[in-house]
């Protein structure tokens, strides 16, 4: 092959590359300091890019946040994405634990601006929480209600489910300093994990185990 027709495949990988270092950047400033005390001039420099070719990708820093919080909820969402009828109930649950707590421990910086910004009422999110993410919800729920009906799940109202799993995993990213005092130890511990792991899954499956 030509080096020449090498060069698009070059140019997207790099672009690509530079896109991923702004949102990491951003992300650090953002889930400490909120988008108001963030500078578009210490993402760039943290970035390594220049002001001028961040702001070529992300014309202002509401731009830029929001490309940040839409990244996340990827993120965040893609456990619930895998929840299929046909996996059993109480397996797909215990899975679902493990994976956002997964979450919680890997992306800990993202999960605390995600609760921020919902603090804040969810100002410039609230498109994409009424379009897509109450899609998704509305689809797994029916999941659940199906799962209900067949005997093959204890009768909860599925939306009040979502909200128990995602308040209690986010809990360990969202308060870890609480957690941290408290027990001394963070997710990032491979013990802790498996043992925080252990105590979710027991608590939620036998609320919602059939009896």
């Amino acid at each position: 092959m030509k080096s020449d027709e090498k060069q698009p495949g070059r140019r997207s990988r790099a672009v690509a590359a530079k896109r991923a270092a702004i949102l990491e950047a951003a992300l650090s400033f953002f889930s400490q300091f909120g988008i108001h005390g963030t500078s578009l001039d210490k993402v760039a420099e943290r970035a390594d890019v220049s002001k001028t070719n961040l702001l070529y990708y992300y014309p202002s820093k509401e731009v830029l946040y929001i490309a940040v919080l839409k990244e996340i909820l990827d993120v965040w969402l893609a456990p619930l994405r895998a929840l299929r009828h046909d996996q059993d109930p109480l397996t797909a649950i215990r899975k679902y634990i493990r994976l956002k707590l997964e979450v919680s421990r890997d992306h800990p910086q993202a999960s605390r601006l995600f609760c921020l910004e919902m603090l804040q009422g969810a100002p410039l999110l609230k498109g994409e929480l009424a379009g897509d993410l109450k899609a998704l919800v509305d689809e797994k729920a029916a999941i659940i209600e199906q799962w209900i009906a067949e005997g093959r799940l204890a009768g909860v109202q599925p939306q009040h489910l979502f909200f128990l799993l995602w308040a209690t995993t986010q809990h360990y990213a969202d308060f870890a300093s609480q957690v941290e005092a408290i027990t001394g130890q963070t997710l990032s511990d491979p013990e802790f994990f498996e043992q925080t792991l252990e105590n979710v899954q027991r608590m939620i499956i036998e609320g919602i185990r059939v009896r």
